[in-house]
């Protein structure tokens, strides 16, 4: 096979060796022609997971509550322009001032935020949080699905290979399981893992170049020309010369970078249905800030990175919801450093024109210390799994909760438009 014409035509970076060969379930969708005809708009779940903990009181502030001035001397924050400027809600909770792109989304309707929201599991260690939280079993640490690919396997109908896609270097344990999902770090570099098979599941990705260079005649002749047609769903051109619409301008970030190929990937209607993107950098145990500093800087390429993806979306937002998590929030009061420390409940958002938009959901009693988990922290009023059901239930029309989040008998957050 000519180099050439293999590199124009295969269009991914393949996480071959080791695999003995293209992944199954790319070489069995490309034996079907159906996969290179056009296809309709899906409904698109949008989940960007923040790792670190993001301090949800400050994010989204109940500013009314005194006790909150009380145990946050130097990090308290209220809508008054001289203490901070927030944006004011509901006259009780107040938007951080780097969530500003988050307002104008919210007053529209478009948003509703969810406060007091965490996994019952009261652990405080990252690693277990977050693996407890993207499994969907927080007492559970023998399961080997993640919640996302479970709901990949309740759509109820057949897929692309490209169905459920994650814009990260590895593929994060929400997609764990049975179901096709792939990890691409990069859609210009055609950087991608596979998982499906364990000798595969952590390999750095390789370049399409790497791979023909160390590709064998004999794994060629193998999977032959057909296995790499399904490849030809994404056009190098037409990722490599994307113009988002309406002149949005993309935050240099690993975020924004990651929310422009999400919106590559759905403009070029190729099957996708569920994506994941992260952040980092929401630890902040030191030198806090308030309206500027490291949680400022974070929280503003959050909100910027979403918003553009959002006004980039544009005539497909009738059919992509877009939901945020972290794995818990962060204590009540403030730490000797500037900081805050590892604590229970913080807030998420959940955007799209079908999401009951405007408003705060929460059920927090309140902040004084009797009312505080250990004395300390925001307790958990929301068990994150009856949020994550009301968006996959009601956006991707799945119906089985007891099968995308075994071990819970909980109920739904009505936060979703009948």
């Amino acid at each position: 096979m000519d180099r050439r014409v293999f590199m124009r035509n295969g269009a991914l970076a393949l996480l071959a060796a080791g695999f003995g060969g293209v992944p199954h379930f790319i070489a069995r969708a490309a034996g079907n022609r159906k996969i290179l005809m056009p296809y309709k708009k899906n409904k698109v779940l949008v989940c960007i997971f923040q790792r670190g903990a993001m301090d949800g009181l400050m994010a989204v502030s109940p500013y009314a509550d005194q006790n909150l001035r009380i145990q946050r001397p130097t990090l308290y924050m209220s809508p008054s322009a001289k203490e901070g400027g927030m944006f004011d809600l509901d006259g009780h909770f107040g938007l951080h001032p780097g969530l500003a792109a988050f307002a104008p989304l919210y007053k529209e309707g478009r948003m509703a935020i969810v406060h007091g929201v965490g996994s019952p599991n009261n652990t405080r260690s990252h690693f277990d949080a977050q693996d407890f939280m993207e499994s969907g079993t927080p007492f559970n640490k023998g399961t080997s699905s993640g919640w996302l690919n479970r709901a990949v396997g309740l759509l109820g109908h057949k897929g692309t290979p490209f169905r459920a896609v994650s814009l990260t270097s590895a593929m994060p344990r929400s997609f764990y399981g049975d179901n096709e999902a792939l990890a691409i770090s990069n859609l210009q570099d055609f950087a991608i893992q596979m998982r499906g098979n364990p000798m595969g599941a952590n390999l750095a990705a390789k370049s399409f170049e790497e791979l023909y260079d160390q590709t064998s005649s004999e794994l060629l002749n193998k999977t032959g020309k057909e296995s790499f047609d399904a490849l030809k769903m994404l056009n190098a051109n037409t990722i490599k010369n994307y113009q988002p619409a309406n002149g949005v301008v993309y935050p240099a970030s690993p975020l924004g970078n990651s929310l422009k190929q999400i919106a590559t990937l759905i403009k070029m209607d190729i099957g996708l249905e569920v994506a994941f993107a992260e952040s980092g950098g929401w630890d902040t145990h030191y030198n806090q800030g308030t309206a500027n500093g490291i949680l400022a800087r974070n929280l503003k390429d959050f909100s910027d990175s979403i918003a553009a993806f959002w006004k980039d979306m544009d005539a497909y937002q009738d059919d992509v919801t877009v939901m945020t998590m972290t794995e818990f929030g962060r204590t009540v009061h403030q730490n000797g450093t500037g900081g805050t420390d590892h604590g229970r409940a913080s807030c998420l958002f959940v955007l799209g024109n079908d999401v009951g938009g405007g408003k705060v959901y929460q059920n927090i009693k309140g902040l004084a210390k009797e009312d505080l988990e250990d004395g300390r922290d925001l307790p958990v009023t929301t068990d994150f799994r009856s949020v994550f059901s009301a968006v996959a239930d009601h956006h991707l029309r799945i119906n089985d909760d007891r099968k995308l989040f075994p071990e819970w008998d909980g109920s739904r957050l009505n936060l979703m438009k009948s």
